[in-house]
């Protein structure tokens, strides 16, 4: 996983509330196990026309939003199923931080999981920030400081520690495990002395 410290961008705005995870990748791409390749059916229903050609009017199809790392979204972002693929999807297209006013709970954690800053705000500092997007103009976040700049302006986000931590150091649930393997090492060869039949084949 990339190590999220801070991240410059033109955001990309899209005010629409309840954006679930079919909305983000419907269900006929989540065949894949794969982190890769999702992200060209990001928002694919919004995107493309029945012929699938892409919808010009749909963000994250014009210019520079198509290069956008930030998305600013209405609020309870992410909510219906608990897909993971939602956020490798953001994640292939580019997006590694998504700002709302609310996240459904499983979708904003599996953001940290997989190197994605989920960031809180009020609808006030919501609507100062698109008009940033809509001027084509790059905000600031930054990560260690808990804030996001704006032209001469900053606002402050909370963030729980041990998840900032993750991404600060780009750890994923299998890099927080891999950093205990002395003590799972050490685990294995005491209960191989006390319990020798569990590893018997």
């Amino acid at each position: 996983m990339q190590k999220f410290n801070t991240l410059k961008s033109i955001p990309a705005y899209l005010p629409i509330i309840n954006i679930d995870t079919d909305m983000i990748i419907p269900k006929q791409f989540l065949k894949t196990i794969k982190r890769t390749g999702l992200g060209k059916n990001l928002f694919f229903e919004m995107r493309y026309d029945d012929n699938g050609k892409e919808i010009n009017d749909f963000v994250l199809n014009k210019d520079p939003y198509t290069n956008s790392k930030i998305l600013i979204a209405g609020k309870n972002f992410g909510c219906g199923s608990s897909r993971e693929h939602a956020p490798w999807a953001l994640l292939d297209f580019g997006i590694t931080c998504v700002i709302s006013s609310s996240f459904a709970d499983i979708f904003y954690n599996n953001c940290f999981k997989n190197g994605i800053l989920p960031i809180i705000l009020d609808d006030n500092k919501i609507k100062e920030l698109s008009e940033y997007a809509k001027r084509k103009e790059e905000i600031l976040i930054d990560l260690k400081e808990e804030k996001v700049i704006f032209g001469n302006n900053e606002t402050k986000f909370k963030v729980d520690s041990f998840k900032k931590k993750c991404l600060l150091e780009g750890l994923d649930d299998i890099a927080l495990s891999l950093k205990k393997s002395d003590k799972i090492e050490i685990f294995e060869k005491d209960l191989k002395v006390k319990k020798p039949w569990i590893f018997n084949d």
